[in-house]
């Protein structure tokens, strides 16, 4: 069941983290839970074109300093309680992960990039670090100027990947969607098995392990008391699952990650191309 009673959203002050506010907002109140906002200034500091300069020098200190005084001033407006703003100086995906790890955090809310006040804080190595190196849940917006999707999930797409692990991700979408009030469509992709689907051979063989996964998938939900409507499509696993979101209308994909070393082929390994060509938040379990 999500515990969900910490959330951190990272913050660079870019337009793409601003517009993540409204989600964590929804969320946290949802929840009830408390909220702090991170703001790192980066080892080296490069200020943007057209952008406020830094303090004389480059004292840590002294940006660090400037970066409180932004942060003191944004205006976060309709959580439940006001939230703890923080600064640090240093890798920034270090320092996410470190705040997660010794703060119980148990949600990061992050935007996929940014270009803000304080350097070029959430790009998408730093978006790869944190979710390799975050033990919690991590939820990312969608890659694009404008989120167009709701602050509170209604509808959610959960990719499994067809191992052991997609029964307890299913089980912890159902846990999730109960609490946002969500309705959730469970997908699952299986590759094509060759470049020659116009064979009629190669079409029964297709349909064949079509078939199996669907049972596989369908025995191991049942077995669990599980009740949730599953789809099955052939195709590649990135563009067909962001695909089934876009034409679904989705406004949450939640996906299983795991280290980037695991056996090749598995979705979570597709983790990192499907939040960039989401059409919609994606959280990663």
């Amino acid at each position: 069941m999500p515990n969900i009673k910490h959330i951190l959203l990272p913050l660079d002050f870019s337009a793409a983290s601003l517009a993540a506010i409204p989600f964590v907002r929804a969320l946290s109140n949802r929840f009830h839970a408390k909220v702090t906002v991170l703001s790192v200034v980066p080892p080296a500091w490069v200020t943007p074109p057209g952008l406020i300069p830094p303090p004389v020098g480059s004292d840590p200190v002294a940006l660090q300093n400037a970066l409180q005084e932004h942060l003191d001033k944004l205006a976060i407006a309709g959580l439940e309680s006001p939230p703890a703003r923080l600064t640090a100086v240093g890798d920034p995906a270090v320092k996410i992960a470190e705040f997660a790890r010794d703060n119980a955090v148990d949600l990061v809310m992050i935007p996929t990039h940014g270009h803000g006040l304080f350097r070029s804080l959430l790009l998408g190595s730093v978006t790869s670090k944190v979710l390799h190196d975050v033990h919690c849940p991590v939820w990312t917006a969608a890659h694009a100027e404008k989120q167009h999707t709701q602050e509170v999930p209604r509808k959610i797409l959960c990719a499994l990947d067809g191992t052991e692990k997609s029964l307890a991700l299913a089980q912890w979408t159902a846990d999730f969607s109960r609490q946002v009030g969500a309705s959730v469509q469970l997908f699952h992709v299986v590759r094509p098995i060759s470049d020659w689907l116009s064979l009629e051979s190669e079409q029964a063989l297709q349909e064949e392990l079509r078939t199996e996964s669907r049972t596989r998938i369908e025995s191991s939900l049942t077995s669990a008391g599980l009740d949730l409507p599953l789809r099955i499509a052939v195709g590649e696993i990135v563009a067909t699952i962001t695909e089934e979101a876009r034409q679904e209308g989705a406004d949450l994909i939640v996906l299983g990650r795991g280290a980037m070393h695991e056996t090749l082929g598995r979705l979570r390994t597709h983790a990192h191309a499907i939040i960039q060509r989401s059409p919609c938040p994606v959280l990663s379990v």
